[in-house]
């Protein structure tokens, strides 16, 4: 790269600083200001509605503890609004043309790009991500988005011939309202994988951010309100439990879509099935990294470090457990020492790397399985409890924590920790390190790190995971594919976004059509007076 090129770049980088930057004063100067914070509201029927709960949830800065803002648990009223808006917009909606539609999907990627800094600004508010990982997680959602702008693509039918003047044909219609219900940990990317294709396919949507930071999905319905989606289109709902059971229930509704953690998801699959609806939902992780003596080693611990604690290790496809092939177990005590260097504050900070968990419970948990596993015979190689972190002292900071000589029985191991924390295992071969994965109840995704292609191709074709990285730490394919967890990671038959995703939010027709040719042969006018006989 010339030195012109990296002077561009680093002003680039600059400027989007000081925009993030300006954008945490505005809030800090309103949270200072306000008697009370401002309240999130309802987006239905194209409009921003003040709720009129008489229940509130306080989101609060996970790094800071104050409330930045607080969201209602809509009433059975607004909820019902919200609903009969979808199912209004629905019927003209449907009837748009498919290429008014990929217009909606080019402007509305346009719209994030402006508004990158903005959204990624409201994630490090709300969920405590540093500000480089924010943007990372609008990112992966827009290309979602970008995606949809090829929807003329996805919804091409097929057609035969099947005999004599006689065609049969497929098209792919839209179900009709369809509903999100989306985690904390991915406030952009999660509603990017939901909305954008259920409205790209034809359908209207309901959708429910997460109740801890309901921000980035309140900018996108402004976007889409901006762009010139028709009202109604998109409607978003806040709650917990409430509102969690109207959309599962509620017939106006045809399909589900949910992501995060196994409990809520089980819950939600097996109420939507019962009534009836389509459902996919992403459950828990337990994401396997073997590392072969092999290995290029400066990649794969580098590799390793970023995708256990990057994010504050709160992702569904957060390396969480390092399987460690013969003389390379010597590596763990390096893995630690790169981690010490990684620097923890508060996201806006230039010189983060990771930032807080989502909430004090979050974070109690984590040192609560961290603390299991001593006590279990295991050996905590780094421990990021109790660090200190001087500008942001009530923040839910975990550092990064290694843990060494795992078993298979321990509560670390079992459970998905969802923090900053990695688990090493040692095994004295592949064969030992596939059996033990193959072994999880978890199925989304599974690496190896190493030169030898003989054992790549053995590992991909014998590992029991969904999506498969070699010397790939985080092996999440690009929309054009699809996310692909399997085992207990996901329940449901058509995964989320890609080809996937558009099946999953249409429907097959199949008509066959006589039409034959001697109807439309020519005939001679006949002019004289017609007799009956």
């Amino acid at each position: 790269m010339s030195a012109q090129m990296l002077r561009t770049q680093s002003r680039m980088l600059l400027k989007q600083y000081k925009q993030a930057q300006r954008y945490q004063l505005q809030q800090l100067r309103r949270l200072n200001n306000a008697a009370a914070p401002e309240t999130t509201k309802l987006f239905i029927n194209g409009e921003y509605v003040e709720s009129q709960s008489d229940q509130w949830i306080d989101v609060h800065n996970p790094a800071t503890q104050e409330v930045v803002t607080r969201v209602p648990k809509a009433t059975a009223k607004e909820l019902e609004e919200a609903a009969h808006s979808a199912q209004l917009a629905f019927g003209s909606w449907r009837r748009t043309s498919i290429l008014t539609r990929q217009r909606k999907m080019l402007d509305l990627q346009q719209a994030i790009r402006d508004n990158m800094e903005r959204l990624a600004a409201s994630i490090v508010s709300e969920q405590g991500k540093v500000l480089s990982d924010a943007r990372g997680d609008v990112m992966r959602g827009l290309q979602v988005v970008e995606d949809m702008a090829s929807i003329t693509n996805h919804l091409q039918g097929q057609r035969l011939e099947v005999s004599a003047d006689m065609d049969t044909y497929t098209v792919r219609e839209p179900l009709g309202v369809v509903a999100g219900i989306c985690p904390f940990n991915f406030p952009a990317m999660i509603p990017l994988w939901m909305f954008p294709v259920a409205l790209a396919t034809g359908n209207t949507c309901l959708l429910k951010p997460s109740e801890r930071d309901p921000g980035a999905a309140m900018i996108l319905a402004e976007l889409c309100k901006d762009v010139g989606f028709p009202a109604g289109v998109l409607n978003i709902v806040h709650g917990s439990h409430t509102t969690v059971d109207f959309l599962t229930s509620d017939p106006r509704v045809r399909a589900v879509s949910f992501v995060g953690g196994d409990r809520a998801g089980k819950y939600i699959y097996e109420r939507a099935t019962q009534n009836g609806k389509r459902c996919q939902a992403n459950l828990g992780a337990k994401n396997h990294a073997v590392v072969m003596p092999d290995a290029n080693k400066e990649h794969a611990l580098n590799a390793i470090a970023g995708a256990t604690f990057g994010a504050a290790g709160q992702r569904c496809m957060a390396l969480s457990v390092a399987v460690f092939v013969g003389d390379s177990g010597a590596w763990i005590s390096e893995i630690a020492e790169r981690a010490k260097q990684l620097r923890v504050n508060g996201g806006f900070e230039s010189d983060a790397d990771l930032g807080p968990m989502i909430s004090p419970e979050a974070l109690a948990r984590a040192e609560h399985l961290v603390q299991s596993a001593i006590d279990e015979g295991a050996t905590v190689t780094l421990d990021g409890r109790g660090i200190s972190v001087p500008k942001y002292p009530r923040g839910n900071f975990l550092g990064p924590t290694v843990i060494d000589h795992v078993t298979t029985q321990m509560q670390c191991y079992q459970q998905e920790i969802f923090g900053p924390v990695l688990t090493c295992m040692r095994v004295d071969t592949l064969d030992q390190a596939v059996e033990l994965i193959n072994g999880n109840r978890y199925g989304n995704g599974a690496s190896i790190f190493t030169r030898s292609g003989a054992c790549a191709r053995k590992f991909e074709s014998s590992v029991e995971a969904g999506q498969v990285g070699i010397n790939v730490p985080i092996p999440v394919p690009l929309p054009m594919f699809s996310f692909t967890g399997n085992k207990g990671s996901f329940l449901g038959d058509t995964n989320f976004y890609g080809r996937s995703g558009v099946n999953f939010y249409t429907q097959l027709k199949t008509i066959t059509s006589l039409w034959r040719k001697q109807d439309a042969e020519d005939r001679q006018a006949t002019v004289h007076m017609p007799t009956i006989h």
